[in-house]
């Protein structure tokens, strides 16, 4: 996510000089440096300097060791924004006290400028530090502002929410070349219709309920593929994949917490 992050910046405008990257693998430090331009180091205390704000973008059980790598070197006049699923604010506040934390929860389209994210404010943190990261996160897409306690939601919705829009695309595409289309074909023809029906819900600014009535003529071929969703209990089973990835997130942090 780090990485989605950093290359949305760039094509967003962001210059590599604005951003120090910090990566202990040597050859993915190299990579970055050759994707990015962005000065990349091993020690996470050494890309700190001179920083505004800090951007931690690491798996859940690796936040420990860079929390006690950074301890030492932070200022109270930065501002640490959390990319870490399941990790909540005050894991960071007792390891950097008196720094304030936001804690996000962007996702991977972020990547080509069509990110959807949330950010919440940890307790030293005031709406100054939270706008500071929305404008950093509205670079890649859009942004919204909620309470920390729903951030393990968004992570269930939004966080996670391109994979279960790419399973449908795998499921679309199979059945298309099932039914006789070339591949290529059906990838071009799936992938447009998502990307067009995520603008129309976007653009027009309307209910994706009233959206689906508008294009589900009685009796016609969309009305005849929803029926089969409904009973086969689609609904559900999203509603139970967002409950999923929600509750795991809440177990990361808790995981966390309790170290």
């Amino acid at each position: 996510m780090g990485g989605a992050l950093v290359t949305g910046l760039l094509a967003a405008g962001w210059t590599p000089e604005q951003v120090t990257l910090a990566e202990a693998r040597p050859e993915r430090a190299e990579q970055l440096r050759t994707e990015t331009g962005c000065r990349c180091v091993a020690d996470p205390s050494e890309a700190l300097a001179g920083s505004d704000v800090i951007v931690v973008a690491v798996k859940p059980q690796g936040i420990g060791d860079v929390l006690s790598q950074i301890a030492g070197s932070v200022e109270t006049t930065q501002l640490v924004v959390s990319l870490v699923a399941g990790v909540p604010t005050s894991v960071y506040e007792a390891a950097l006290p008196g720094l304030p934390i936001v804690r996000t929860m962007p996702n991977t389209p972020a990547l080509v400028g069509e990110g959807a994210a949330a950010v919440a404010g940890g307790t030293l943190a005031t709406q100054r530090h939270i706008d500071v990261a929305m404008s950093i996160l509205g670079a890649v897409g859009g942004v919204e502002q909620v309470d920390e306690t729903q951030i393990d939601a968004v992570t269930g919705v939004s966080g996670s929410g391109p994979a279960y829009v790419f399973l449908l695309a795998e499921a679309m595409i199979e059945a298309g070349v099932a039914e006789g289309l070339e591949r290529p074909v059906a990838v071009s023809l799936v992938a447009q219709t998502i990307r067009g029906a995520g603008a129309l819900m976007v653009e027009t600014d309307t209910e994706a309920a009233l959206l689906r009535q508008q294009v589900t003529s009685p009796g016609g071929t969309t009305a005849a593929a929803l029926e089969r969703f409904e009973a086969g209990g689609f609904r559900e089973l999203v509603a139970e994949a967002v409950k999923a990835a929600t509750e795991r997130s809440k177990e990361l942090g808790e995981a966390v917490g309790g170290q």
